[in-house]
Order: structure tokens, then C-alpha cells, then sequence
């Protein structure tokens, strides 16, 4: 299980960095570049800081022959609900390539209603989109693009916030709603145009993002299913003796304080990251961490085996554990999901980790029930008086 868990934190994905950045273009070239952190993009621009003047461009991809692509600017804050955004897609009538301006405003959000084109309210000197490759260019799947734009900035203002996607179809002239994915929900980057630098908040909410998956991974995802597989099953061996209730309650502890952290890390995510918000994931993870909570908080009211209140609280205390373990395990599934590796040999790693377990309870189970039924046969045939008392018994029962 070490070896698991060493597998599933390098085989975990890194920060991928998409192509070299570059300044020149079929039509201009520019006076700075930057790569963007994801999708493979970048945008290379030229700011005349005498008239606050900002010439750019984007170099996107398209993920499908029916897609889009843009990118745009965020008056106020880093996130896609206010975006004012050039998205470029090819026209239903002719197929050609064509730009238009769209302000993503709040009932854009999940495609509560159509993105319809409008103009935008900051001042656009001149757009324009063209598909690398020029005139006989087709768009397909992984289709180059660039996306250009001159625009005035407020003057002594150079820091914007910079938003950009993909997505797979566009419906008559409405975009649809893009995937998402951690890689397009993090879409997002604040830069100074002056001096090039850009923003840490996207570096650093990778990190805790990447640290945050390892951490619940280990804790929900591998450590509580042990602690429960223990529990079920060395409690019958009598030559433990309590012993087993001790390596059950500390592997659970532990499990429930690594996850408090890496719950604790998604908490701090979703305030580093408004507008990006997995529902299902974020609701999964509430749970969990509250069950694993009453199930810590349970120890403290654990009856004597003598109270008659007992088996109530064993029932309680194995209810929510089970409950517990299988909201983890999914939310761990979720969280793969969520982070784009649906398809990494991390998933892999952690499916093959949760078989061997799973494969371990079974065949256990079956052993449980062998011993089971032999007792119960050789309690008959002692009641029937066909065989003596003193015969033993297995070291495992049920």
C-alpha cells in the first residue's frame, strides 16, 4: 500500500506548459509574449503607454470543427462573469471565420440563458480573427488561431485580467457552455502589461489544488477504507484482543485529521478562485468531512459493552462509517474529474490500489461466511449430541 501511495503522488499531472510564446506574427510583431497556463495558449502584445494603448493578440486552438474560441477582459476581477470577450467561430451561413464581442454577464453562467452577441462597453479600436495557415485554412480540431485586438486603456492602469476559453459548438451564433474542467475553469490570469510580470494567484492555487487532490486522496480515498477493512475483520481474531480496536481508531484519526487539512485546502481554494465552483464535488466534500467529524466525536460517547444503549451506537457508529467511506471514495472519483485526469495513470493507480482492497474483502468475506456456516453445523451437531463439547473452534469467527 506504500508503494500505492508513492505511485499515485508522482503519477499525479504537473503544471503543463503549453508552447514558447511568441512575438511575431503574419501581421505584426509584438513587443512582449507570455504563455498562458492553460489550453496551449498565449498572447503576445505591444502597450503605447503615452496614449494607454493596448495592442494584443491571442493564439488559441479549436476543439472541435463546429467550436470556438476567445478570449477577453475583466474590468473589475479575475473570473468570467463580467467578462467583456472577442469569441471567434465559423459562421453557420459561409464557414468562414467570424469574430464577434459578447459581455458574459451573471445569466450567462452555466447557460442559464443564450450568450448573445452584443457591443462591448470598453473602448475597442479595432478587432480582428485569422486562422493560421491564411486563406485556404480550414477550421478542425486543433485549428490555430489568433485573435487580435486594440483597445484603450484607463490611463495609469496597465494590470487587467485577462479570461479565455474553448468550447465545442456554437449554436446559429450563440456559444455554448465550455467544458469543465480544472484546466478551463482556471482559465484566468491578472498580468502587468508595462512590465510583463503576471499575477501568482494561478501558480498558487495549482499548487493547492495538486496538494489538496494528494492529501484526500490519501486520507478519504485510501486510509479510511482500511481502517474500516481492519476493523471488520481482525476484531474476530481472539488472539488480537483489543488490540485490533487500537489500530483501527488510530488509522481512522489520522485519516480524519489529513483530510481536515485537505478539506480545510478546498475551503481555501474556493475563496482564491470566485466564480470557479464544482457543485457536486464541493457538496460531496461537506458531507464527508461531517460524517468523518461524528464519527471522531462518536469515541468520546462509546457505551461499555455492558450498556444496554450499546448496540445502538454500534449500529450508528457503522452507518455512518460505511457512509462515510463510500461519500470519500466517490468524491475522490469526482475530484479526478474535476482536476481533468479522468484518464491518468493516477486514476489508474488509485483504481488498481482500490480493487486489490476490494478483492481482499471479498475473498475475507467468503471466508467469514465459510467459518460461519462450519460453526453453525457443528453447533447443530453438538445440540443433536452427534458430536462432543470439547472439539475447537477457528481463531476467526463471525
Amino acid at each position: 500500500m506504500l508503494l500505492l501511495l508513492l505511485i499515485l503522488f508522482f503519477s499525479l499531472p504537473q503544471i503543463a506548459l503549453s508552447a514558447h510564446c511568441t512575438t511575431t506574427t503574419a501581421m505584426q510583431t509584438f513587443q512582449k509574449c507570455m504563455t498562458l497556463p492553460t489550453q496551449q495558449a498565449s498572447i503576445a502584445w505591444t502597450f503605447h503607454s503615452h496614449n494607454s494603448t493596448l495592442e494584443l493578440v491571442f493564439f488559441g486552438t479549436f476543439i472541435s470543427p463546429s467550436g470556438w474560441v476567445g478570449w477577453g477582459i475583466n474590468p473589475s476581477s479575475p473570473e468570467m462573469t463580467g467578462t467583456r470577450a472577442l469569441v471567434a467561430f465559423p459562421d453557420p451561413n459561409s464557414g468562414q471565420v467570424v469574430l464577434l464581442p459578447y459581455i458574459l454577464d451573471p445569466t450567462v453562467k452555466l447557460q442559464k440563458s443564450p450568450l448573445l452577441s452584443r457591443p462591448l462597453d470598453i473602448h475597442i479600436l479595432s478587432s480582428s480573427a485569422t486562422l493560421y495557415g491564411g486563406k485556404l485554412a480550414t477550421i478542425h480540431n486543433g485549428a490555430a488561431i489568433q485573435i487580435y485586438a486594440t483597445l484603450k486603456l484607463t490611463p495609469n492602469k496597465t494590470k487587467i485580467h485577462l479570461v479565455w476559453n474553448q468550447g465545442l459548438y456554437v449554436q446559429g451564433y450563440s456559444p455554448t457552455i465550455h467544458q469543465t474542467t480544472t484546466n478551463d475553469l482556471s482559465s484566468i490570469t491578472t498580468f502587468d502589461v508595462l512590465s510583463g510580470s503576471a499575477g501568482a494567484h494561478h501558480s498558487n492555487t495549482k499548487t493547492l489544488r495538486l496538494v489538496h487532490g494528494i492529501i484526500n486522496g490519501i486520507s478519504w480515498g485510501i486510509l479510511l477504507p482500511i481502517g474500516a477493512v481492519l476493523a471488520r475483520y481482525l476484531r474476530h481474531i481472539q488472539a488480537l484482543g483489543p488490540a485490533w480496536f487500537y489500530v483501527h481508531a488510530i488509522i481512522q484519526l489520522f485519516a480524519f485529521f489529513l483530510g481536515t487539512t485537505g478539506f480545510a485546502i478546498g475551503i481555501r481554494l474556493g475563496d482564491l478562485s470566485p466564480g470557479v465552483q464544482y457543485g457536486l464535488h464541493r457538496k460531496l466534500g461537506f458531507a464527508t468531512f461531517c460524517l468523518g467529524g461524528l464519527q471522531t466525536l462518536a469515541l468520546l460517547f462509546r457505551p461499555k459493552t455492558t450498556n444496554k444503549f450499546r448496540k445502538y451506537w454500534k449500529s450508528y457508529h457503522h452507518f455512518v462509517g460505511y457512509a462515510c467511506v463510500v461519500l470519500g471514495v466517490v468524491n475522490v472519483f469526482q475530484g479526478f474529474e474535476v482536476m481533468g485526469v479522468s484518464r491518468s495513470y493516477a486514476k489508474l493507480s488509485y483504481c488498481l490500489g482500490l480493487s486489490t482492497l476490494i478483492g481482499v474483502c471479498v475473498a475475507l468475506e467468503v471466508n467469514s461466511w465459510v467459518v460461519f456456516c462450519r460453526k453453525s453445523k457443528e453447533e447443530k451437531m453438538k445440540r443433536e449430541g452427534l458430536i462432543g463439547g470439547s472439539d475447537k473452534g477457528s481463531g476467526i469467527h463471525s
